[in-house]
């Protein structure tokens, strides 16, 4: 579905504007924004929307929305700058009540590397002026309470031991598996307030809010700046323990034959979606440990350079779901999460992120998040998940799943 207010040409303009302070002050509780430290951009207002399932189509809208697109710019070429468009997808199409959706914003202010700017985009010409920044702070939700999701965490490890059982009989190598908890408050879940909550902790991670999603996500699934790609392929995870030490957890970790196994196959799945699209790649020889102020994770930063026709929303396309997120063999490990996680994981574990008329843009994977009810706002369901393989045992899953869920647990709670 396309949705867009008439058919008169849209018309953007850019201009470069003194920097104007924490970026999430200009936001309401509709808007949307992408940021990684005070980098990024907020988006406010909406001008073109495409929803739908498939991001093969989501880019071919976006592409004949930009020929269509008068845009003056006084930083032509800038990455981010500009008309842009913002998304999340659902990671899986086929077996979910969710939409995916990619939107166009009326205003965007961003920052990157020190210079900021302003765009406005109307379907009239436009001046661009900054605007407002909002005088209402978010609050923390009233009368917090957690309660189960789709399945009790009883049923979730048999679900995991039923998996691992498969995957030694030769059915797959390795299986993602999610689960999920409701958080329910007396009053509308104010998706900002978490916002700035995981900001303030986990800036170095890519901070997300659109339509309705929120989350902290550590994993960026590819990024394209003029043309140079990374990837950042996170698999394998050990929560931090009070009283172990971290270099000791650290040194566990880079040594557990389980952990390497699980990393080198998440690895594997982007070097063989993204290699044939690329003009190049370079893929480190052995995984770093990344530290969270929840887990530490196996990482692998994976770089290379790609043909400027290519946008990174293609990119995206290509290389989702990796087995970070879904497992080995890709077709294999769907079918059983479709057939035994009893869970819709709507845009959980999918790409969010953005693109601009250049065809750069962050997309990264839907982690560490919550999605509020579209129909009760005091309601928001949040997702967790940790890679099966024949080594895993359930309740140690379990331990890692609620330690990915401690992020959005403190920022709701205002404890972080």
């Amino acid at each position: 579905m396309i949705v867009n207010p008439g058919s008169s040409r849209l018309h953007a303009s850019t201009i470069w504007i003194d920097d104007p302070g924490p970026l999430v002050d200009f936001m309401c509780v509709e808007d949307a924004c992408f940021l990684r430290g005070n980098e990024g951009f907020v988006a406010l207002g909406e001008v073109a929307r495409w929803e739908g399932s498939s991001m093969t189509e989501a880019d071919q809208w976006w592409q004949a929305t930009v020929a269509a697109i008068e845009n003056e710019t006084e930083m032509p070429g800038s990455f981010g700058t500009g008309p842009l468009a913002y998304g999340t997808f659902c990671f899986d199409p086929d077996h979910t009540d969710y939409s995916s959706v990619l939107i166009v914003p009326e205003v965007i202010v961003g920052r990157h590397q020190g210079q900021c700017w302003l765009t406005r985009l109307g379907y009239d010409r436009v001046s661009p002026e900054l605007p407002p920044r909002v005088a209402e702070r978010p609050c923390a939700p009233d009368n917090l309470q957690f309660v189960p999701g789709s399945v009790s965490e009883t049923d979730w490890m048999q679900i995991v031991a039923s998996t691992t059982g498969r995957i030694r009989a030769g059915e797959a190598r390795k299986v993602v598996l999610a689960r999920d908890i409701e958080a329910r408050s007396d009053e509308q879940i104010d998706p900002r307030w978490l916002l700035r909550q995981l900001l303030s902790s986990y800036g170095s991670c890519w901070n997300y809010l659109i339509d309705g999603l929120v989350g902290s996500t550590p994993e960026m699934l590819v990024r394209r700046e003029r043309g140079l790609i990374t990837s950042r392929v996170l698999a394998g995870t050990v929560p931090h323990f009070d009283g172990v030490d971290d270099t000791q957890q650290a040194a566990r970790l880079i040594s557990s034959v389980k952990d390497l196994e699980e990393h080198q196959l998440a690895v594997n799945s982007v070097v063989e979606a993204l290699g044939s699209r690329l003009l190049s790649m370079h893929v480190p020889e052995a995984p770093y440990v990344l530290s969270l102020p929840n887990v530490m994770h196996l990482a692998t930063d994976i770089c290379g350079v790609s043909d400027a026709e290519v946008s990174t929303l293609a990119l995206a396309a290509a290389a989702h779901p990796s087995a970070a997120v879904c497992g080995v063999p890709t077709d294999v490990a769907r079918r059983v999460i479709a057939d035994n996680e009893k869970l819709d994981r709507g845009r959980y574990a999918g790409p969010v992120g953005w693109v601009d008329a250049q065809g750069d843009g962050e997309w990264a994977i839907a982690l560490r998040c919550g999605q509020l009810d579209g129909t009760d706002p005091r309601r928001m369901r949040l997702y967790a998940g940790g890679g099966i393989v024949a080594a895993s045992e359930p309740h140690a899953e379990l331990t890692e799943t609620d330690a990915k869920f401690a992020p959005m647990k403190a920022a709701l709670r205002g404890t972080l």
